[in-house]
Protein backbone atom coordinates (compact mmCIF):
# COMPACT_ATOMS: atom_id res chain seq x y z
CA UNK A 1 0.00 0.00 0.00
CA UNK A 2 1.48 3.44 -0.80
CA UNK A 3 1.51 6.03 2.60
CA UNK A 4 -0.80 8.41 2.70
CA UNK A 5 1.53 11.54 2.31
CA UNK A 6 2.31 14.26 5.54
CA UNK A 7 0.04 17.11 4.88
CA UNK A 8 2.49 20.11 4.30
CA UNK A 9 2.60 24.22 4.64
CA UNK A 10 -0.92 25.60 5.48
CA UNK A 11 -2.59 22.30 5.25
CA UNK A 12 -0.53 20.90 7.81
CA UNK A 13 -0.95 24.02 10.22
CA UNK A 14 -4.83 23.57 9.71
CA UNK A 15 -4.03 19.72 10.28
CA UNK A 16 -2.32 20.12 13.53
CA UNK A 17 -4.52 22.66 14.93
CA UNK A 18 -7.54 19.94 14.85
CA UNK A 19 -5.48 17.20 15.64
CA UNK A 20 -4.23 18.89 19.12
CA UNK A 21 -7.80 20.38 19.63
CA UNK A 22 -8.99 16.55 19.14
CA UNK A 23 -6.75 15.41 21.70
CA UNK A 24 -6.39 17.61 23.75
CA UNK A 25 -8.65 16.19 27.13
CA UNK A 26 -6.86 12.65 27.14
CA UNK A 27 -3.64 13.97 25.77
CA UNK A 28 -1.77 13.59 29.30
CA UNK A 29 -2.97 10.39 29.73
CA UNK A 30 -1.61 9.33 26.83
CA UNK A 31 1.98 10.97 27.24
CA UNK A 32 2.36 9.23 30.61
CA UNK A 33 1.14 6.00 29.56
CA UNK A 34 3.34 5.69 26.26
CA UNK A 35 6.47 7.03 27.69
CA UNK A 36 5.94 5.18 31.17
CA UNK A 37 6.39 8.54 32.55
CA UNK A 38 9.10 9.83 31.40
CA UNK A 39 8.06 12.67 29.47
CA UNK A 40 8.13 14.53 33.31
CA UNK A 41 11.60 14.01 33.88
CA UNK A 42 12.65 15.22 30.16
CA UNK A 43 11.21 18.19 31.15
CA UNK A 44 12.96 18.67 33.96
CA UNK A 45 16.24 18.03 32.55
CA UNK A 46 15.04 20.51 30.37
CA UNK A 47 14.37 23.18 33.06
CA UNK A 48 17.64 22.62 34.77
CA UNK A 49 19.34 23.14 31.43
CA UNK A 50 18.55 26.59 31.15
CA UNK A 51 20.65 27.98 33.70
CA UNK A 52 18.43 30.79 34.15
CA UNK A 53 18.11 32.93 37.78
CA UNK A 54 15.31 32.61 39.48
CA UNK A 55 12.52 35.55 38.46
CA UNK A 56 13.27 34.53 34.64
CA UNK A 57 10.73 35.15 32.33
CA UNK A 58 10.29 31.75 30.39
CA UNK A 59 8.00 31.47 27.01
CA UNK A 60 6.94 27.84 27.22
CA UNK A 61 5.61 27.65 23.45
CA UNK A 62 3.47 24.87 21.76
CA UNK A 63 2.89 24.91 25.76
CA UNK A 64 0.04 22.00 25.70
CA UNK A 65 -2.04 21.59 28.70
CA UNK A 66 0.58 23.27 30.93
CA UNK A 67 3.33 20.68 32.01
CA UNK A 68 6.61 23.03 31.64
CA UNK A 69 4.64 26.22 32.56
CA UNK A 70 4.00 23.98 36.11
CA UNK A 71 7.60 23.17 36.52
CA UNK A 72 9.22 26.36 35.25
CA UNK A 73 6.91 27.86 38.23
CA UNK A 74 7.91 25.00 40.55
CA UNK A 75 11.45 26.66 40.49
CA UNK A 76 10.76 30.22 40.67
CA UNK A 77 10.84 31.27 36.89
CA UNK A 78 7.68 33.36 35.47
CA UNK A 79 6.37 31.21 32.66
CA UNK A 80 4.06 32.44 30.24
CA UNK A 81 2.23 29.50 27.52
CA UNK A 82 1.90 30.04 24.24
CA UNK A 83 0.01 27.16 22.20
CA UNK A 84 -1.70 27.16 18.43
CA UNK A 85 -4.47 24.74 19.91
CA UNK A 86 -7.72 26.40 21.44
CA UNK A 87 -7.93 22.99 22.94
CA UNK A 88 -4.98 22.55 24.77
CA UNK A 89 -4.86 25.86 26.18
CA UNK A 90 -8.52 24.69 27.48
CA UNK A 91 -7.64 21.75 28.83
CA UNK A 92 -4.29 23.24 30.24
CA UNK A 93 -3.77 22.69 34.58
CA UNK A 94 -1.36 25.42 35.34
CA UNK A 95 -1.28 29.03 36.95
CA UNK A 96 0.49 30.71 34.17
CA UNK A 97 -1.09 33.15 31.49
CA UNK A 98 -1.54 31.64 28.53
CA UNK A 99 -2.07 33.08 24.95
CA UNK A 100 -3.22 31.11 22.15
CA UNK A 101 -1.27 32.19 19.46
CA UNK A 102 1.16 30.98 16.17
CA UNK A 103 4.82 30.41 17.73
CA UNK A 104 5.93 31.32 14.00
CA UNK A 105 4.66 35.27 14.93
CA UNK A 106 5.12 35.30 18.44
CA UNK A 107 3.07 38.65 19.93
CA UNK A 108 6.32 39.65 22.17
CA UNK A 109 8.51 42.28 21.77
CA UNK A 110 12.09 41.78 20.89
CA UNK A 111 14.51 40.76 23.85
CA UNK A 112 11.52 40.36 25.73
CA UNK A 113 12.37 36.44 27.12
CA UNK A 114 15.09 35.70 28.87
CA UNK A 115 13.97 31.78 28.18
CA UNK A 116 12.18 29.80 26.77
CA UNK A 117 10.90 25.69 25.94
CA UNK A 118 9.13 23.96 23.99
CA UNK A 119 7.90 20.00 24.11
CA UNK A 120 7.73 18.14 21.14
CA UNK A 121 6.63 20.35 18.55
CA UNK A 122 9.35 21.01 16.19
CA UNK A 123 7.97 18.65 13.77
CA UNK A 124 4.33 20.00 14.07
CA UNK A 125 5.84 23.42 12.41
CA UNK A 126 5.14 24.25 9.05
CA UNK A 127 8.71 26.17 8.77
CA UNK A 128 11.69 25.41 11.26
CA UNK A 129 13.87 28.16 10.10
CA UNK A 130 11.48 30.58 10.36
CA UNK A 131 10.90 29.31 14.01
CA UNK A 132 14.88 29.60 15.14
CA UNK A 133 14.43 32.90 13.88
CA UNK A 134 11.36 34.13 15.83
CA UNK A 135 13.63 32.42 18.96
CA UNK A 136 16.50 34.35 17.99
CA UNK A 137 14.11 37.66 17.90
CA UNK A 138 12.27 37.09 21.44
CA UNK A 139 15.24 36.10 23.70
CA UNK A 140 17.45 38.85 24.78
CA UNK A 141 21.07 38.15 24.43
CA UNK A 142 22.53 35.67 26.42
CA UNK A 143 19.18 34.37 27.19
CA UNK A 144 18.65 30.21 26.40
CA UNK A 145 16.57 27.72 24.89
CA UNK A 146 15.86 24.18 25.76
CA UNK A 147 14.04 22.53 22.54
CA UNK A 148 12.84 18.49 23.43
CA UNK A 149 11.69 16.27 20.65
CA UNK A 150 11.39 12.90 19.42
CA UNK A 151 14.57 11.04 18.10
CA UNK A 152 15.96 7.92 16.34
CA UNK A 153 18.50 5.82 18.84
CA UNK A 154 21.94 5.51 17.26
CA UNK A 155 22.01 2.10 19.07
CA UNK A 156 20.83 -0.59 16.08
CA UNK A 157 19.61 -2.48 18.41
CA UNK A 158 17.65 0.05 20.74
CA UNK A 159 16.99 1.85 17.35
CA UNK A 160 15.32 -1.81 15.63
CA UNK A 161 13.12 -1.71 19.84
CA UNK A 162 12.25 1.68 19.22
CA UNK A 163 10.94 1.53 15.84
CA UNK A 164 8.68 -1.21 16.68
CA UNK A 165 7.64 0.01 19.79
CA UNK A 166 6.75 3.85 18.30
CA UNK A 167 5.61 2.51 14.83
CA UNK A 168 3.23 -0.05 16.06
CA UNK A 169 2.87 0.23 19.76
CA UNK A 170 1.99 3.39 20.50
CA UNK A 171 -0.58 4.12 17.68
CA UNK A 172 -2.72 1.47 19.64
CA UNK A 173 -2.44 2.69 22.71
CA UNK A 174 -3.08 6.14 21.52
CA UNK A 175 -5.99 4.49 19.76
CA UNK A 176 -7.70 3.38 22.31
CA UNK A 177 -7.70 5.76 25.13
CA UNK A 178 -7.95 8.84 22.25
CA UNK A 179 -8.09 9.44 18.72
CA UNK A 180 -6.67 6.83 17.06
CA UNK A 181 -5.71 8.72 13.95
CA UNK A 182 -3.79 11.16 15.73
CA UNK A 183 -1.35 8.64 17.10
CA UNK A 184 -0.73 7.27 13.86
CA UNK A 185 0.78 10.34 12.76
CA UNK A 186 2.88 10.59 15.82
CA UNK A 187 5.39 8.39 14.77
CA UNK A 188 5.17 9.31 10.77
CA UNK A 189 5.75 13.17 12.02
CA UNK A 190 9.40 12.23 12.69
CA UNK A 191 9.88 12.22 8.89
CA UNK A 192 9.56 15.85 9.10
CA UNK A 193 12.27 16.29 11.53
CA UNK A 194 16.02 17.39 9.24
CA UNK A 195 18.86 15.23 10.11
CA UNK A 196 20.52 16.06 14.11
CA UNK A 197 23.77 18.21 12.55
CA UNK A 198 21.17 20.33 10.18
CA UNK A 199 19.01 21.47 12.86
CA UNK A 200 22.22 22.68 15.09
CA UNK A 201 23.51 24.34 12.21
CA UNK A 202 20.15 26.01 11.74
CA UNK A 203 20.04 27.43 15.06
CA UNK A 204 23.43 28.60 14.96
CA UNK A 205 22.79 30.55 12.01
CA UNK A 206 19.81 31.66 13.26
CA UNK A 207 21.60 33.36 16.47
CA UNK A 208 22.39 30.40 18.73
CA UNK A 209 26.04 29.90 17.93
CA UNK A 210 26.71 27.57 21.06
CA UNK A 211 23.67 25.35 20.24
CA UNK A 212 24.31 21.79 21.59
CA UNK A 213 21.90 18.78 20.89
CA UNK A 214 21.94 16.08 24.13
CA UNK A 215 20.47 12.80 23.97
CA UNK A 216 18.05 11.40 26.70
CA UNK A 217 17.15 7.76 27.87
CA UNK A 218 18.97 6.03 25.37
CA UNK A 219 18.56 8.55 22.35
CA UNK A 220 14.41 8.01 22.31
CA UNK A 221 14.22 11.81 22.84
CA UNK A 222 16.70 14.97 22.25
CA UNK A 223 17.28 18.18 23.72
CA UNK A 224 18.64 20.76 21.80
CA UNK A 225 19.81 23.96 24.21
CA UNK A 226 21.71 27.30 23.28
CA UNK A 227 22.51 30.48 24.45
CA UNK A 228 21.41 33.34 22.38
CA UNK A 229 24.43 35.15 20.57
CA UNK A 230 25.36 38.38 22.16
CA UNK A 231 25.35 38.05 25.85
Amino acid sequence: MTPVALPVGADKAVAVRRMFDTIAPRYDLVNRVMTFGLDDRWRRRSVGALGLPKGSTVLDLAAGTGDFCRLLGAVGHRPVGVDFSAGMLAAARTDAPLVQADILRLPVADGAADGVTCGFALRNLVDLDAFFAELARVVRPGGRIALLEVAVPPHPLLRRGHAAYFGHVVPRIGGLLSDPAAYRYLPRSVAYLPEPPVMVAMLARAGFADATRLLLSGGITQLLVATRDGG
